[in-house]
């Protein structure tokens, strides 16, 4: 397995793992939380990354873009 993309929170991550489930892309996500450090590593690194085999890269990917497109776009129109 492979790092595919750094994710940014928790719910982006939750959202990407039911796609990628829904899907039946093979991942497992990886948190960069520690206890010990109480988290500081997510406020540097981001929220942590997701894994999968190399064939499923491009893949998961697309369905990141396309979430990160879907989520902006209902959000609204940019305020004048």
């Amino acid at each position: 397995m492979e790092k595919v993309l750094t994710l940014n929170n928790e719910i982006e991550a939750q959202l990407l793992s039911s796609l990628l489930k829904e899907a039946g892309v093979p991942h497992y996500m990886h948190s960069y939380h520690d206890s010990a450090y109480d988290g500081i590593f997510q406020v540097q690194f981001g929220w942590g990354h997701v894994e999968s085999e190399p064939e499923y890269a491009e893949e998961i990917k697309d369905i990141y873009n396309s979430m990160k497109n879907t989520g902006s776009a209902e959000e609204g129109p940019e305020p004048e």
